[in-house]
């Protein structure tokens, strides 16, 4: 079938979807540096191509939400059960902690003494990260967006021409 994908393509496909590079996509499904850029945007020329990454983004985007979500969380999180857990004389029952949000927690241990010591995820790093990630996706889409609205345009101009 001559619209169908080999393996390198495939693979070049689910790279590109989480890298958004496409001479790495390229490279990591097997195609030789030399000529990996022009492989993969060879590749990304392809509709049946276009169609995998666009349902391979459908995927990932919710695997996308779930990840920002928890940078939220992380970032804007509450840390009043980790701290009640903190300065709580006696360890609570198994059923109290269980129903406790420790989502901010990295860290619990007993300390010399008879203390607890509870580290929570950098506020400042989570946030930092949301930053970071919101960009690489804005920066993959935008890409993606030029790379077909070329291959349109590229396909127009072999129409017009004959």
């Amino acid at each position: 079938m001559k619209n169908s994908l080999n393996e390198k393509q495939l693979l070049f496909c689910c790279n590109y979807v989480k890298l958004g590079n496409v001479r790495e996509s390229a490279v990591k499904a097997g195609f030789p540096s030399e000529t990996a850029l022009k492989d993969g945007l060879e590749c990304l020329k392809r509709v049946r191509c276009q169609r995998i990454i666009s349902q391979l983004r459908t995927v990932s985007a919710v695997k996308s939400a779930e990840i920002l979500s928890g940078l939220e969380r992380l970032a804007f999180g509450s840390c009043n059960d980790a701290v009640y857990l903190v300065f709580s004389e006696e360890l609570p029952p198994a059923d109290v902690i269980s129903r406790l949000d420790l989502f901010n927690v990295s860290e619990v241990k007993r300390v010399k003494g008879g203390g607890v010591e509870v580290k929570l995820f950098d506020r400042q790093k989570a946030l930092e990260k949301m930053f970071e990630f919101l960009n690489s996706t804005d920066s993959a889409e935008n890409a993606a967006s030029l790379l077909l609205a070329l291959a349109d345009d590229n396909s127009e101009n072999e129409y017009n021409e004959n």
